[in-house]
């Protein structure tokens, strides 16, 4: 191991111990802060491991960070955007706040939900009269659409936080852990054409939050020139798809993909062998159905869990990090070669 560059003022973090030592962050987190448990959890090969790093960059001298850290309320706080604070286990979100509750449950955090701001015409805002926000060491952001002048006055106030989804900046560094939407769909684009599908259309907005903004540059840079169908009446989709006349279709909303196979179904189409229809991650809003499609799935669980390895980071005095996490494609049955 090259030892610690002398030039560099840079205060060592966490993150830094755990690149140095071969380990994840919550690793170094529970040798240094001797967890109950830890010792069953973690090899000695590898608790040696990380205390000889520590040793060798000094980590563990810097009192300053050690006052630091002893000020702290070791309390995280988790915002959501949504009405209502996703709990059901079928909820899109649920998976989202395992990871961030089982990180905090490792790195000997609590875990404050923030459900006091008011919902103001449809939407809720983190700064309000009586925000909170101070009585936790840092803050975790859920939410489809975050709103731009809170991300701005958080950035701007310095206040530690890590948004789960990717953020376009505002007024500095928006700290984010998303999933990689633009290469996920590029490589569906991809494996479509592989097969043959020259015509194909992307079912969706497009824009406005930055995950359909993503999911659609993926698929303009694969395809070139797209065809964007935009979602309206369900009774018209079906419609609209036939007359575009194309052999695949990409749905930004998995239950587009499941309203346009039913109507599809109605009229007699099937899929794949009239048309393919690849979803662009998980359900959102309910959509039963026994279709196995073709697509991929967001890393909810994983995204969580690293936005809170990066807010204690970023509490710790590490600089703000944005990071894209890979999806995964699944195979499914709605993907086959075009028939005309």
């Amino acid at each position: 191991m090259p030892p610690p560059d002398p030039s560099s003022h840079r205060r060592l973090t966490q993150r830094d111990i755990a690149r140095l030592a071969g380990v994840s962050q919550t690793t170094v987190s529970l040798v240094l802060n001797n967890r109950a448990g830890a010792d069953s959890r973690i090899p000695a090969e590898t608790r040696d491991r990380v205390l000889r790093v520590i040793r060798e960059t000094g980590y563990v001298a810097d009192p300053a960070a050690r006052r630091l850290a002893a000020r702290r309320n070791r309390i995280l706080g988790v915002f959501t955007y949504e009405p209502v604070f996703p709990s059901a286990t079928g909820d899109f979100y649920h998976p989202f706040l395992v990871g961030i509750e089982e990180c905090a449950e490792q790195f000997g955090c609590d875990l404050l939900l923030f459900t006091s701001a008011p919902t103001v015409d449809g939407r809720k805002r983190v700064y309000h009269q009586d925000n909170r926000l101070r009585l936790a060491d840092g803050c975790v952001l859920l939410g489809r659409e975050l709103d731009r002048e809170d991300l701005a006055r958080l950035v701007g106030e310095r206040y530690p936080f890590v948004s789960v989804g990717r953020r376009d900046d505002a007024g500095g560094t928006v700290p984010y852990v998303g999933a990689d939407y633009a290469s996920a769909v590029r490589d569906l684009v991809v494996k479509a054409r592989v097969l043959g599908h020259e015509r194909v259309a992307y079912l969706g907005h497009g824009v406005g939050a930055e995950s359909y903004a993503d999911r659609f540059r993926g698929f303009a840079d694969a395809v070139g020139h797209p065809l964007r169908l935009v979602p309206g009446e369900a009774a018209d989709m079906a419609e609209r798809v036939l007359a575009a006349d194309v052999t695949a279709v990409f749905a930004e909303e998995y239950a587009d993909a499941v309203a346009l196979a039913d109507l599809l179904g109605r009229r007699g189409v099937t899929v794949p062998g009239d048309l393919s229809i690849l979803t662009l991650g998980d359900p959102t809003r309910p959509a039963p159905t026994d279709i196995d499609f073709t697509g991929f799935l967001i890393p909810r669980r994983e995204m969580g869990r690293q936005a809170v390895e990066d807010l204690t980071e970023l509490i710790e005095g590490g600089p703000p990090v944005q990071r894209l996490l890979p999806c995964e494609l699944t195979e499914g049955v709605t993907l086959a070669p075009p028939t005309k």
